[in-house]
């Protein structure tokens, strides 16, 4: 059932509230970060990159999967999709500011981004990156623009073809980021793109069945069963896509002598890491939600909405062990040979996240919500009732 326009609006301001309380908490976090310095962090030098860039790598990850249910309508001619393609594009949008936004706040001296789009070193795939989220906001933004102008219709296939391939693009170069690094033992592997693709897949599309159930608790509105099947087994089949690439990626690494030290550490050996592994990502992140979307008694909305819920929840989980793990655990620089320094090589890394750098991230998340909530509301980015 439709909610009035009077009930919709109240609803609003509150929920406007709400994000804008916890942007804000984000944003004093980082304030808090840049003037005291990354000691008030959990990070240190041998973990540079903590808990804000497992969600930041999120938010840019699944920012491409998001549009997921746009190229199925536009570039695969579905029509029962057509009508969320604008929703899906709003969520790339959102996604990709937040996790962008967390990016340059967690690196330090934002205001030096000047710097980073004027001065390029085109061997550093950070320098690709610059121009694929700029090119991706560019693209999605026309492709809305078709999709939204009468006039321009015709052209809006073209334009999600073109966003379609350039989403591809890009989460291969934020893969690529860690494929190249041969500074840790759990990156420089040529299996990761491919891996980060296919979590986008899923994770965009657990993204969109979770913001879509959310926005229409707000409005009142409702998504067709006949969707929502659909949905649920493309949703299972990108859960089963992203287990195939990370046994792959962990038996490729088995198959070396040299990453079997590494591999121990982070399925076995490594405290936190296992845990989350085995518990947070393969138990409650791949066989639950696959057992809500195929098991019996599957199918219901409240099934399907926890099921992408998890799979969210297994994502961070996995990111959080490939991230900080991949970080945590020392180089091989001699193998065969024990090295020990002042500077703590051949050591296994601590780390605990801090107040500040959750807080950062998590303002991401609200600013990419705040996106999504005014969007909606101020133009129309939501299908019609039973659309």
């Amino acid at each position: 059932m439709v909610r009035s326009e009077s009930s919709i609006e109240r609803r609003f301001w509150w929920l406007l509230l709400a994000g804008g309380v916890a942007l804000a908490a984000g944003l004093g976090a980082a304030f808090v970060m840049e003037h005291e310095g990354h000691i008030v962090t959990g990070m240190n030098n041998e973990i540079v990159w903590g808990t804000p860039h497992v969600f930041a790598i999120f938010l840019i990850v699944a920012a491409s999967g998001a549009l997921n249910v746009a190229s199925i309508g536009s570039v695969f001619g579905q029509s029962a999709y057509k009508s969320r393609a604008r929703l899906s594009g709003l969520l790339c949008i959102a996604l990709l500011a937040g996790g962008l936004m967390v990016l340059m706040l967690d690196l330090g001296r934002p205001e030096r981004i000047v710097v980073a789009a004027t001065h390029y070193n085109f061997t550093s795939v950070f320098a690709w990156n610059v121009f694929l989220y700029t090119g991706m906001f560019a693209l999605v933004a026309l492709y809305l623009w078709m999709l939204m102008e009468r006039r321009m219709n015709r052209y809006s296939k073209s334009a999600g073809v073109a966003a379609f391939v350039w989403r591809f693009v890009l989460t291969t170069g934020t893969g690529s980021i860690f494929a190249f690094l041969v500074a840790r033992q759990a990156y420089g592997s040529a299996v990761l793109p491919p891996l980060f693709i296919a979590m986008s897949l899923s994770w965009g599309m657990a993204v969109f069945i979770v913001s879509e159930a959310l926005l229409n608790a707000w409005r009142g509105g409702r998504m067709p069963a006949e969707l929502l099947r659909r949905m649920k087994n493309l949703l299972g089949v990108l859960v089963v896509l992203v287990l195939y690439f990370t046994v792959v990626y962990h038996m490729t690494n088995l198959y070396f002598a040299k990453q079997t030290a590494f591999e121990r550490f982070i399925l076995l050996e490594g405290g936190i890491y296992p845990l989350l592994f085995w518990v947070g990502y393969v138990l409650a992140g791949t066989i639950a939600p696959l057992l809500l979307l195929w098991g019996p008694g599957s199918g219901t909305r409240g099934t399907v909405l926890t099921a992408a819920a998890l799979v969210i929840a297994g994502a961070f989980a996995q990111l959080y062990v490939f991230i900080i793990g991949g970080q945590a655990f020392p180089l091989d620089i001699f193998p065969g040979y024990e090295v020990a320094s002042s500077f703590r090589d051949g050591q296994i890394a601590s780390y605990a996240p801090s107040a500040p750098e959750v807080l950062l991230g998590l303002g991401g998340v609200a600013a990419a919500y705040l996106i999504t909530l005014i969007g909606v509301q101020v133009l129309d980015f939501m299908p019609g009732e039973n659309a």
